[in-house]
């Protein structure tokens, strides 16, 4: 998160629950990227159902498409990269346009009480029994993706994704749960991860409200509002109106910057609500990402880690769901660099990033796009 400004909003949310298989049906492009020479913003506008309010508007955004086209073009044609750009449905924003979408803020000093401690499962893995590859997909406790819009909810989706996920792997129900409560009912009175709502905020925050009020109720009975980045000043949760669709009992918080708790956690426990810099991924298409600025890298975004596995090309990587559609990345996924001795950085703008009020100067964060630094799931 760069500013309350600036990174407010960049995690997009609106529940269209597209099935991540049905790329095309959903909405992803078609064209791969390797068959973009004689792509055209015409094409472009076509294939995305982009509507602009002018002639003005048109002609605006066509310049934007076009200079973000030339670097996708660049990018792909350089065969040291592991992984290929293109175009989706933000190729056509600004740049303060696309950092809205970034609205998670890691708390630099938490309001929660207490966590659970780390699970002996965690603590006492032994890695010589561990799988070649984990996907929690094919266990079928992973809802499909979403989309959070024009709001900073990223935070929200990634707690949602990840109770959805545990109350599964619990009670045998994919619940598809909802992030209008999470975003309604969640006061945040220190500013950590922001102020709240289209504000950004923190998954440990909202996992500790969601104890506190009983539950969290269904995408259909508290559907999403925020997809514009509209903020709804009143809580409407109601244990008989919007009766709870799953509870957690409390979460875990997994140590900070540390690569085996998280890959113990993650073939363990199941999926993990994870912190990164997504600062860099708006064309993201394909392959092993590593993009990101390793020596100052800034956590702005929350997401889900459901796995990792091994590419053939270009080696380990951690498997992420993003929450901006279908239409984003490997339809709607992420794969991330991972290394057993991961590089660490220094986060120069804490007070933009960790959010809570009086935190440190500077912060250590540690992973591909600090994949590292902020982990969490809960207990159900």
């Amino acid at each position: 998160m760069k500013s309350a400004t600036l990174l407010l909003a960049l995690c997009l949310a609106s529940v269209a629950l597209l099935a991540s298989a049905s790329a095309t049906s959903a909405g992803r492009r078609t064209t791969p990227w390797h068959a973009l020479e004689g792509y055209s913003f015409e094409a472009y506008a076509k294939e995305f159902n982009k509507v602009y309010a002018s002639i003005e508007e048109r002609e605006a955004r066509r310049a934007v498409f076009e200079a973000r086209l030339a670097k996708i073009r660049a990018h792909n044609a350089d065969p040291t990269k592991t992984w290929k750009e293109g175009v989706n449905h933000l190729s056509d924003r600004h740049e303060h346009e696309f950092r809205r979408l970034l609205g998670y803020k890691p708390a630099a000093k938490p309001t929660y009480l207490s966590t659970a401690p780390l699970p002996a499962a965690i603590r006492d893995f032994d890695f010589t029994q561990l799988p070649e590859k984990v996907d929690w997909r094919e266990k079928s406790v992973v809802s499909p993706v979403k989309d959070q819009g024009h709001c900073g909810s990223c935070w929200t989706f990634a707690t949602a994704e990840t109770v959805e996920s545990h109350w599964a792997l619990k009670t045998g129900q994919l619940a598809v749960l909802s992030e209008q409560q999470i975003l309604d009912c969640t006061p945040n009175p220190n500013q950590c991860g922001g102020t709240g709502g289209c504000a950004g905020g923190t998954a440990e925050l909202a996992m500790a409200r969601i104890i506190e009020m009983g539950g969290l109720a269904s995408e259909w009975t508290y559907p999403y509002r925020s997809y514009w980045g509209e903020n709804f000043s009143q809580c409407n949760f109601s244990r008989s109106k919007t009766p709870p669709a799953a509870k957690i009992t409390n979460f875990v918080k997994l140590p900070s910057n540390e690569y085996y708790p998280l890959l113990a956690a993650i073939t363990t426990r199941g999926p993990i609500a994870i912190s990164v810099d997504a600062s860099s991924w708006s064309s993201y298409e394909t392959g092993v990402y590593n993009g990101c600025n390793q020596t100052n890298p800034d956590i702005d975004h929350a997401v889900q880690l459901v796995g990792y596995g091994k590419d053939p090309q270009h080696g380990d990587y951690w498997l992420v769901r993003n929450s901006w559609s279908p239409a984003w990345g490997e339809a709607g996924y992420i794969r991330i660099s991972m290394t057993s001795s991961p590089q660490c950085g220094t986060d120069l703008n804490p007070s933009d990033g960790t959010g809570c009020k009086g935190g440190p100067p500077t912060q250590r964060v540690c992973g591909t796009c600090g994949i590292l630094f902020d982990n969490s799931f809960p207990i159900v």
